[in-house]
């Protein structure tokens, strides 16, 4: 009979013994990164969102308010994964109101881009699909931050306050929750109107971006310090 393999046998038994050297470590360090990725990602959108809106290129704030919303997945799931035992619930919560709130989103913003830009419509569907006119894609993306307020409120209680920033972290995204009031309440009392003061949006826009860009912020340091 064949003698067996010892040098093979010896590796087979490293392999079982100490998976984590080939297989976990890059796992856990890529779970941490991802969280922290978004953050980042989610930043650098709202800041070209609103460098968009000052300049009047409406296109380009359709463009990265998409990807605001894509990165806010991977944040929203950050805060589920890395949350305690008895936040779980809150933070996978979350997770489902961000995939709500990117499927409006992306479905709004791709129409301002394709069909909206891409063709001449009549009077009647640019009521319906122009965001200009304030119509029902306009209501629609009421409805995404609305839902999204709710992801944030959801995820600032995962958010335990070991340190000042992460306090600030968790006040900023509960608050951030009450946005999901107005959101939902504005449409329905016919808050915003095609012949509405143009500084109203603007207002309303600006106040939201400069609120929004420190939760980024703060995200990525409260991933960054997470342990595994």
């Amino acid at each position: 009979m064949k003698q067996p393999n010892n040098y093979l046998d010896m590796i087979l038994r490293k392999l079982t013994i100490e998976p984590h050297i080939s297989v976990k470590w890059p796992v856990r360090l890529m779970n941490k990164k991802i969280g922290m990725y978004g953050s980042a990602v989610n930043c650098i959108a709202v800041i070209c969102f609103a460098l968009s809106m000052l300049v009047g290129f409406d296109y380009g704030s359709y463009f990265s308010s998409m990807f605001i919303s894509l990165s806010f997945v991977p944040m929203m799931c950050g805060y589920a994964y890395f949350a305690e035992k008895g936040t779980k619930l809150a933070g996978y919560v979350s997770v489902a109101f961000s995939a709500i709130y990117t499927t409006i989103i992306l479905l709004v913003y791709f129409a301002q881009l394709t069909t909206v830009r891409l063709n001449e419509l009549t009077q009647q569907a640019a009521v319906l699909l122009d965001f200009q006119k304030c119509g029902l894609l306009f209501n629609y993306d009421l409805l995404g931050y609305a839902v999204m307020s709710l992801a944030t409120f959801f995820a600032g209680l995962t958010v335990t306050s070991r340190m000042k920033a992460d306090r600030w972290l968790k006040y900023l995204l509960m608050i951030h929750g009450g946005f999901f009031i107005s959101c939902m309440i504005a449409p329905m009392l016919g808050g915003f109107r095609a012949d509405s003061p143009t500084w109203i949006g603007i207002a309303v826009l600006g106040f939201w971006r400069f609120y929004f860009c420190p939760i980024s912020i703060l995200s990525y340091l409260h991933f960054s310090n997470c342990k595994e």
